[in-house]
Order: C-alpha cells, then structure tokens, then sequence
C-alpha cells in the first residue's frame, strides 16, 4: 500500500468535518512531571460514539457508491467499530449488520443497537465475529467495512493526526495505542506529512497490551505475524495478527513499539480518573499506561491520544479496586489469629498505629489450612502507597502475627 498523502488526509477531515467533534486538549501537570516533557492529553474519549473510530467509519462509508450502499454494510468489532460504522450508516441511511462477540461490553452493545444497526452476538473474542461478518458479505453482498485493514479507514483515523499538529505547538513525540493498527498508521502517515513540510522530526510510538502483543514481534520479522493471546482488560485492542494495510505504514514510519500490562492500565485508568477527571476505557489508556511505567522517554511537547471512553460501569469498579491494589493503596490482608477474646482488637489497635483504613472485615473459623484452635481474620485496608503497605505489613509481623496479601 503506497503512503496516505496529506491531501487525502485533509480531503477527509473536510467530509468529517460536520460529523465528528473536534475534540480537546488537555496539559497533565502529573504526566508532564513523570515524563520530563511537556504532555498534552488528546480526548478522543470525548468524541462522538465515544471514540475515534466514527472517524474512519464515516470516511470509508462516504466512499461507497451508490449500488455499494444498497447492499448494506457488515462489520464486526468488539464496540468501538460497531458504533462508529452503526453511526455512519444511519447519518448516510445504509443497512448496517454489525457481528459482536458474546461477552462484549453492555454499554457498546446498546449504543450499536440505539444507532439503528442489527446486531448478530457470536464468540468469545472478536476473531470469530469477523469471520462470520466475512461469510455474511460473501453471502449477502453486503460491504464488509474492516476495522482497520483497508486505506480508507486509516485516512479516515489519520484525520486526528492533523488535529494533533495543529493543537500541539512544537509537537516532538505522539503516543498512539495498536490494536490492528489503523489509528497508530493513519496518525502516524498524517503527523509525518505534515512534520515534512517543515523539516521537523516527530517520534511516533505505539503502545500495545503486553497479553496481546502482534506488533513487536511482527515488525521483527519484517510481516505480520498471528500471536497467541491472553485475556486482557485493553478488550478494545486485542488482536491477534495486525493488519496488512496498516502493518506497512507503520514498519516504515513508526519509531517504536513498547508494550504495558494490565496493572500498568489498571494505575493509568485510575490516574486519569483521579487526576484528569477523564473516564477512559482500558484500550483508551495504553499512551498513559506506557508513560507511568517508564516506557516512553520524551525531551519535548508529547501528544497521548484518550482514543476511547466506552466502559462498562462494572468493569470500571473491578478496574478502578484493581488499580489501586496495583498502586499500593489498597489490599487485602488474611490474618490467621489464635481463637481467644482480644485478637481482633489488637489486630484493629496495631493497624491504627500504622496509619491504615480497615474497609472490611471478615471474622471466620473456616478456611484451609487452619488449626481447631485457629480462625481467619480477612480485612480490606485502605494504605497510602507502596511504603506504607509494606510498613503496615512489617507492624503487624513484628507484632506476631502472619498476614498474607491476599491475589486480585
């Protein structure tokens, strides 16, 4: 695939233009002090359907002639994709039949369904959805509308690369989420372009979930590669194999490839939460995953782009205990305690002394391992970071009791 041009790139933000929102900027003081460089938050969270995906949607849709729209479109995706080509199809009054895994997120569901689009639940993970959304279009004739292998869905998504250039002044380094790649090329293709005209350099970095990482070892072998996944919480990018249209503007122009894992999201989400006051699904948060976890390093103005905010409620609250267990904030701490009156009190007495915050309590004579004269005292406990956890855990050790952190 030859490159994107800057003038397909700007013919699409004109078509784009009374569709999608252009979305802000925010200056993390937080990020800015952990990078070392200036960090500007690009809150494509905030744009319409709730990601950047309407983007390459709406572009590719646009394109479609007259007998191709008849036909209807099809197209599979864990939520993001659904919406935005959901969306698209209704603005231009196409059929649209959208194949989404089994498990994927309520709030997506109903959104892609509230758009208009029939909606087919089948699989665990979104592989299968886009075979049977495959089989559909050859069945149907409809236009099987990929989620990132195809050159107008990466124009479409560069389009927030021109943003990027305009909104950043001085702008040295983007940090762009992967999945199959088509935000990661588009942006990548657009900045790049632009950064030409001027004789500038920007460094591109993409950030993949370590549990589903195709790219890194992809790019190594100089073709796209089918990884083995794991289950991770970044459902928004987990792909097995990149996509080849993608997979060639990105092994020419992106700089790096760096991976995080789910507990680095995990403290990203809560981050944004706490500090930015931005709810960001988990595939949304990899750019800010990378900086907290030391991936990325900087000397000037970086855009990390919030490429989505779709979340299930749910998933946030397991999240949102999951990172803060990960940041050394909270724990949960099981106490075996011989069976006599006062135990629990002097348990209670020494985490005081220690400064932390019992959330909740579970008293038990019943657990493996325990002696007759033996009961478990399982506590929630709220700490102030990774040296008081420890220091709340050496309180009690040198008191004479045994607690263990108990797993997520």
């Amino acid at each position: 695939m030859t490159l994107p041009t800057l003038a397909e790139f700007e013919d699409a933000a004109a078509v784009l233009r009374d569709v999608i929102v252009k979305t802000p900027f925010d200056v993390s003081d937080h990020l800015t002090e952990v990078l070392g460089a200036p960090v500007s938050l690009k809150l494509e969270n905030l744009q319409r359907t709730g990601s950047f995906k309407i983007r390459g949607a709406t572009y590719r849709l646009s394109r479609l002639s007259a007998q191709e729209r008849a036909r209807g479109v099809v197209a599979a995706s864990a939520g993001n994709h659904a919406q935005g080509v959901a969306s698209a199809a209704q603005k231009l009054g196409i059929p649209a039949t959208i194949f989404m895994p089994l498990g994927v997120p309520v709030p997506k569901l109903l959104a892609t369904r509230g758009y208009g689009a029939e909606v087919v639940l089948e699989g665990a993970t979104v592989e299968t959805p886009l075979r049977l959304a495959a089989e559909f279009a050859e069945r149907t004739g409809a236009v099987m509308i990929h989620p990132y292998d195809h050159r107008d869905i990466i124009i479409g998504q560069g389009t927030l690369g021109l943003e990027l250039w305009d909104g950043v002044p001085d702008l040295e380094t983007v940090v762009v989420g992967i999945g199959g790649g088509g935000l990661l090329a588009g942006v990548a293709a657009a900045v790049k372009a632009r950064a030409a005209l001027e004789g500038r350099r920007v460094r591109i970095i993409g950030v993949q979930a370590e549990n589903s990482a195709a790219y890194p070892s992809s790019l190594a072998a100089g073709v796209p590669l089918t990884v083995a996944t794991t289950p991770t919480i970044a459902d928004g990018i987990a792909v097995a194999r990149p996509g080849d249209a993608p997979f060639e503007v990105i092994s020419e122009l992106v700089d790096e490839v760096v991976t995080v894992s789910d507990d680095d999201i995990a403290r990203a989400l809560l981050v944004l939460l706490e500090r930015a006051k931005q709810v960001v699904e988990p595939a949304g948060a990899v750019g800010v995953a990378a900086i907290l976890a030391g991936k990325i390093t900087a000397s000037g103005p970086t855009a990390v782009i919030l490429s989505g905010g779709n979340i299930d409620p749910l998933l946030l609250q397991r999240v949102v205990a999951h990172g803060l267990a990960a940041s050394g904030r909270y724990m949960t701490l099981q106490i075996p305690l011989p069976d006599r009156p006062g135990q629990l009190a002097r348990v209670s007495e020494l985490l005081a002394i220690a400064g932390a915050n019992v959330i909740e309590a579970l008293h038990t004579r019943h657990g493996q391992g325990l002696q007759i004269s033996e009961v478990i005292l399982q506590l929630s406990v709220e700490t102030r970071g990774e040296d008081h956890r420890a220091h709340v855990i050496a309180v009690l050790e040198e008191a004479g009791f045994r607690p263990r952190v108990a797993q997520d």
